[in-house]
């Protein structure tokens, strides 16, 4: 019966691990990498087992784990533009499952493992209120924001968006509209030809990125008029582009050196 414990003891872990990173890449609108997510939980409920089994008083202490919390976020999320958030996330998840599922096992007056049918209904309950939490306080910031994630040339970016009901830059031709992002915000996408964004004119860079066979033919100028004046500004369409984790067909993206501020890198 002890073998058999541990077994189901471990494969709880796994799941509740699992489900743990899983909403925290869904509440934070990442590219769900699930296999580092099975990774992650894997490592959380060897864990689990070693607080069981081990005598060393590190595996239950604090300080054991918060490093363990850490080693889960470094796989699961390692290398996200927003690690840190990631984690936070994860944490808020956790304490709020843990907080939850202790005051279900109490109230039904049972010491046995609860059923995985018991924790998908808390995970769901739990999931739902962060997402409440993060849609309110999005409609009640003072500036409103949005998460952008697009794709082009094989390569990925995250950055966030000053919603914005005065942009209308759009395609004269097509009609489709144009969010306008600052070239740091592209560095993960253009890489090394970031500094032609920042430094060369519309002009100069779609003749510079055209001689890379990766961008040739995909950057186009459009025209466009503000209070500050009119030119032509450089455009892209990229390959996939999701607003707040919802992938968005038609959006074009502009490059502009004017489109960032305080915790904003784009405008929409």
């Amino acid at each position: 019966m002890k073998y058999l414990y541990l077994d189901l003891y471990f494969l709880l872990n796994l799941l509740v691990d699992y489900l743990i990173c899983l909403s925290t890449g869904r509440l934070c609108s990442l590219r769900l990498q699930r296999k580092r997510y099975l990774l992650a939980a894997f490592f959380g409920a060897a864990y689990a087992i070693l607080q069981i089994l081990s005598d060393l008083p590190f595996f239950t202490s604090l300080p054991g784990t918060v490093v363990s919390a850490l080693v889960m976020a470094a796989i699961a999320f390692g290398g996200e533009a927003k690690a840190l958030r990631c984690l936070l996330v994860m944490l808020a998840i956790a304490a709020l499952f843990g907080g939850v599922m202790t005051a279900c096992t109490q109230a039904r007056g049972s010491v046995v493992a609860p059923s995985i049918r018991m924790m998908l209904a808390v995970f769901l309950f739990c999931y739902g209120i962060l997402k409440l939490l993060l849609y309110t306080k999005s409609r009640w910031d003072g500036q409103k924001k949005a998460q952008i994630r697009l794709q082009f040339s094989g390569r990925e970016a995250v950055f966030d968006a000053l919603v914005d009901s005065g942009n209308s830059l759009r395609c004269p031709d097509t009609g489709v509209r144009a969010m306008i992002v600052s070239p740091p915000a592209l560095h993960p996408v253009f890489l090394d030809y970031t500094v032609c964004l920042e430094e060369l004119s519309p002009v100069d860079l779609v003749a510079a990125l055209s001689e890379n066979p990766k961008f040739a033919g995909r950057l186009r100028l459009i025209p466009f008029r503000s209070l500050g004046g009119s030119g032509l500004v450089p455009v892209f369409r990229p390959e996939h582009i999701w607003v707040n984790g919802i992938e968005t067909k038609d959006l074009l993206v502009a490059i502009s050196r004017e489109a960032r501020g305080n915790g904003f890198e784009a405008i929409l």
